[in-house]
């Protein structure tokens, strides 16, 4: 199988290359992929020396899959110069997500719906992603009717420039700003642009990602997006209402069964998930289950995932597994 990683010398493209690695993933041929400026460049993939190559080069060399990670405007311009190819692309930018003609795809959810014909393949929002993984069982359970969603998202969501951000003030180094305000002992209710109805982009990514992911308009959801001094993993504070009343023990023993999803939901050793143990890990982590006693049928849960993987670039690889395990490439 000869795979492309497109934005292999960014953040996500080195976590992209970490997995494939871990997964075993079958790569009969790597191709590394960056703009203009990092070709010529080399990376290691398994003790080897890749050297970084252009976009049409590697459309030249005709790999089966691509995996995107290079920015939502590359994504527009060359997604489907790939596809027109005969290339399939799993796409990690914005760029496809909400186009009604791109399928948005958590494995664990709605792989399902993928055939050959589909070219180009979108990979959620990081945030979205987490969040569906431990809510799809819930609402096929229970049906739910509203979502409340405050995030508490990790700095590498921004990228490279906001983690030297961070570092930078850790040390008392003035340098270059990610953000309007310094993040070391602060919190920033402001993750993305903001939009005219004064939600932010990342905000309206869990509201429409997530009814296009569980394939249910009539989902209301609204949500607040913080980003704090954590280098890696995001978290979220997530308020359920349910169409049906639930069961507390039951609800959680569905989570435990869902996979990519750990339970870590014990007060008495005060056992509940946090990034610092997410970090690095592929599954989804859910505690601090509990009945909202001010509301009928509705629950409160924390959930935390690491954001450069599950939330980047694990799912990306997940989709392109499905891809080969049905021979749809």
């Amino acid at each position: 199988m000869k795979i492309a990683v497109v934005g292999a010398t960014g953040m996500v493209g080195n976590v992209m290359l970490e997995v494939l690695e871990e997964r075993n993933f079958p790569v009969t041929e790597l191709l590394v992929v960056a703009s203009e400026r990092s070709v010529g460049k080399t990376i290691i993939y398994k003790g080897k020396e890749h050297t970084v190559i252009g976009l049409q080069d590697a459309i030249d060399q005709r790999p089966d899959i691509a995996l995107f990670s290079a920015g939502g405007g590359t994504s527009l311009e060359w997604a489907p110069k790939f596809a027109a190819a005969g290339i399939t692309v799993v796409d990690n930018s914005s760029a496809w997500r909400m186009d009604p003609t791109k399928k948005l795809v958590v494995p664990e959810i709605n792989a399902g719906e993928l055939t050959s014909d589909d070219k180009i393949i979108a990979n959620p929002n990081c945030s979205t992603i987490q969040m569906v993984v431990a809510l799809a069982p819930l609402h096929k359970k229970y049906g739910i009717k509203r979502l409340v969603i405050s995030t508490y998202q990790s700095i590498s969501g921004t990228g490279v420039k906001a983690v030297q951000q961070l570092e930078n003030e850790y040390q008392g180094i003035k340098g270059e700003m990610a953000y309007p305000y310094p993040i070391h002992r602060n919190a920033l209710p402001h993750c993305d642009v903001f939009e005219e109805n004064g939600y932010t982009k990342e905000e309206m990514k869990l509201v429409n990602e997530t009814r296009k992911i569980l394939n249910d308009d009539s989902i209301a959801v609204t949500a607040t997006a913080v980003r704090i001094p954590v280098a890696g993993g995001h978290s979220e504070s997530i308020n359920i209402e349910f169409d049906n009343d639930f069961d507390v023990n039951e609800l959680r023993r569905l989570l435990h069964e869902t996979d990519g999803v750990v339970v870590q939901d014990n007060l008495d050793t005060n056992t509940y998930p946090m990034p610092i143990y997410a970090e690095g890990k592929d599954d989804v982590f859910v505690g601090r289950i509990r009945r909202d006693a001010s509301q009928q049928n509705s629950l409160n849960m924390w959930v935390v995932s690491d954001n450069l993987r599950k939330g980047a670039a694990t799912n990306t690889i997940q989709i392109a597994e499905y891809l080969i395990r049905q021979g749809l490439v």
